[in-house]
């Protein structure tokens, strides 16, 4: 029977703490609905402090936020202003303070629950306030300690154990969300110093071995950049040129016969690269022939005559036909148009235009010679003046990725040129020991080697050179 009894009542005792602990969750899941209803993180305090004054009979609701070691209040209910309390705000701190160091919740007067914690701020407060009963819980999010919020009350209903219970759960919900909305709330600088806080934390604290790892390794790279030499290239667009350019021009008004070389053939010295039509020429030739037998034999009559004046008209006669014949023979030698050295074509394609009508002195054709090529670089003018005559260097052409030609600066040009949004100079280099596959025209880069420089330096000599210029544009 007594036996019964007992299970009866702690049954009874067992559904009664269940019910407070469903009503302390809802109390506390309602302050924490309104206090989400803001985006703002001073109007989710506000939120609180107020919810918790109206529904708890308060006269005021403190809140505050850790700053480092110390406590900021940054709501007071029902005050959206309160620095002209100074006074008070201070000793509200105090006594938030005094609980954060004691990681619990203080009453005064106090609780069993609370009767050995230090309460002297919570005492000078209520004797500053003059209210009857002050009570502080602390906030925690992300397993740390992250401010508290302070009740006072002036009616003689002190907090009691239950009433405690009751704000320690409102604590423990909208402690994160006051953690997170607060972090938010800082000024770039207070995340970026948070942000370093955590990152030596992580990195000199027990744990996050990878990250450790990953440090060391990284600074092993700088280290070793920093004192480590490694040699200085400027890398430049490259074209292959010939040394000797001849351009092969239409020597007399005419029509294109035909044109058996074009651009990209090698052609011997006098290879005939296109004919004009010569049969007006092979015409006059023979009339001039036809009009230089006629003086001849005129010449041969005033001898016989011995007419002495006839003789010499005849004589001047033959000898301005001879000139005129040379001239249209001449003319007829070079209706051929001849390749002047061996070599190769680098421009010009006839082999469409046969039978249509050129000018004289208009260019057909552009030859290379096959042994003697020169290159030229288009350094970027942030890397002119590493550059200088001498200074060797390695080439690699698109059609020839696999192996590199070595070449030596030449000459540099000290006019710039402006391509695509960028102005470079252009720099002239003799190849050495060019090799037979070699054609004008051919695009590549070409790296002229400028010394040893420190490996750090190299890397971050780009950024560097843009950090300078942009200083000195925006500096006064």
């Amino acid at each position: 029977m007594g036996r019964g009894l007992a299970e009866a009542l702690f049954r009874r005792r067992q559904a009664e703490e269940d019910a407070a602990k469903i009503a302390r969750s809802a109390f506390a899941m309602d302050i924490l609905a309104s206090a989400s209803e803001h985006g703002a993180f001073q109007a989710s305090a506000l939120e609180v402090v107020n919810g918790l004054a109206a529904r708890l009979n308060c006269r005021r609701v403190s809140l505050g936020v850790r700053r480092g070691k110390d406590i900021k209040v940054v709501a007071l209910s029902h005050s959206a202003v309160f620095q002209e309390k100074a006074h008070v705000v201070a000793a509200i701190a105090n006594a938030m303070e005094e609980a954060l160091d004691q990681s619990g919740s203080i009453v005064v007067p106090p609780i069993p629950a609370c009767e050995r914690c230090i309460s002297l701020a919570h005492r000078d407060l209520a004797r500053l306030s003059g209210a009857c009963t002050v009570a502080s819980v602390v906030m925690a999010g992300a397993g740390r300690r992250v401010g508290v919020i302070t009740l006072e009350r002036d009616s003689a209903d002190a907090f009691d154990t239950r009433s405690v219970q009751l704000l320690e759960a409102v604590a423990v919900l909208v402690g994160p969300l006051i953690d997170v909305k607060a972090r938010n709330h800082r000024l770039v600088s207070g995340r970026l110093a948070d942000g370093a806080s955590n990152g030596l934390k992580a990195l000199f604290g027990p744990r996050r071995p990878t990250l450790k790892l990953a440090f060391i390794l990284a600074l092993s790279v700088i280290g070793y950049a920093t004192l480590a030499q490694g040699e200085f290239r400027i890398a430049a667009k490259a074209v292959v040129e010939g040394a000797v350019q001849r351009a092969a021009v239409a020597p007399f008004d005419g029509f294109i016969s035909s044109a058996p070389a074009r651009a990209g053939d090698v052609v011997s010295d006098g290879h005939v690269l296109a004919a004009l039509d010569d049969r007006d020429l092979k015409l006059e030739v023979v009339r001039w022939q036809s009009e230089l037998a006629q003086q001849l034999q005129k010449y041969d009559d005033a001898l016989g005559k011995r007419d002495r004046s006839a003789a010499r008209i005849a004589t001047a006669l033959i000898d301005q036909t001879r000139a005129q014949l040379a001239l249209v023979e001449d003319k007829l030698a070079r209706a051929k148009i001849r390749a002047p050295f061996a070599g190769v074509v680098v421009s010009g394609d006839l082999s469409q235009s046969i039978g249509s009508p050129i000018e004289r002195g208009k260019t057909l054709f552009e030859l290379a010679p096959l042994d003697d090529f020169r290159v030229v670089l288009q350094v970027d003018e942030r890397d002119i003046s590493f550059v200088h005559a001498g200074q060797e260097g390695k080439l690699v052409l698109t059609g020839f990725s696999s192996s590199a030609l070595s070449f030596w600066v030449k000459s540099v040009t000290p006019v710039a040129t402006a391509s695509e949004g960028r102005n470079y100079f252009r720099v002239e280099a003799q190849v050495e020991q060019a090799g037979a596959r070699l054609r004008p025209g051919m695009e590549g880069i070409g790296k002229v080697i400028a010394g040893e420089r420190s490996l750090l330096w190299i890397w971050t000599r780009t950024l560097t050179d843009w950090m300078r210029i942009a200083l000195w544009k925006w500096l006064p």
